[in-house]
């Protein structure tokens, strides 16, 4: 059984283009809409495995679509496509669990791609987008870590001292050594002082956003 698709553009174009595209590829095209409110409502009724929304939309934007799709726990994978290469927007959809992200100009050569990967369950973000806002993504090791071994790798990333550690985090130095080991391990560093810092400058951009 094909994939069953919703698309929603307000650019007749694109959303014409779009539909024939995915036809020929013989995907099932079950509905188009041409704002949020009737993509929402599409989207409701039918359930499908995948809908295809534009960001830009009136009414309801794409990623309101996302949020009102999310708050109704219906199932469907939801791709963005924009002309927009946002960070705002990337950390939105991320937050939404949106699947897929892709940039209109690559639409076409993109699609394909981005819906075999949806099916698999993983996330398609286009890769001009990512280049562009040089993003990293968080390594696995690094979600591994406590909340309390995390504010010690963030502060250790500061350059902080384990004495320092201990009195903003009011625990005891030994306890700040022994979250540092539990990190070494975690994240298969060496037991050099200074693994931890250099480790994290890599990753400044994630731990500026963690608080």
């Amino acid at each position: 059984m094909s994939t069953s698709i919703i698309i929603a553009d307000d650019h007749p174009l694109i959303l014409k283009g779009l539909n024939d595209f995915l036809l020929e590829k013989e995907f099932n095209v079950i509905a188009s809409a041409k704002n949020g409110k009737e993509a929402f409502t599409l989207i409701n009724a039918h359930q499908p495995d995948i809908a295809i929304l534009d960001i830009q939309m009136p009414i309801l934007t794409g990623l309101q679509v996302a949020e009102k799709c999310k708050a109704e726990e219906l199932n469907t994978k939801i791709i963005i496509i924009t002309f927009e290469k946002s960070e705002d927007i990337y950390n939105k959809a991320k937050s939404l669990g949106i699947y897929g992200y892709i940039l209109k100009e690559f639409a076409i050569a993109e699609i394909e791609n981005c819906i075999a990967s949806v099916l698999q369950e993983k996330s398609y973000f286009s890769p001009e987008l990512i280049e562009y806002l040089e993003i990293k993504e968080t390594p696995e090791a690094l979600k591994t870590l406590t909340d309390a071994e995390m504010k010690v790798f963030k502060l250790t990333a500061e350059n902080k001292t384990a004495k320092e550690i201990a009195n903003i985090l009011f625990i005891s130095d030994r306890t700040v050594e022994k979250h540092k080991s539990n990190i070494r391990t975690k994240l298969k560093l060496e037991s050099k002082a200074n693994s931890i810092v250099l480790y994290a400058k890599e990753y400044e951009e994630f731990l500026s956003k963690y608080t």
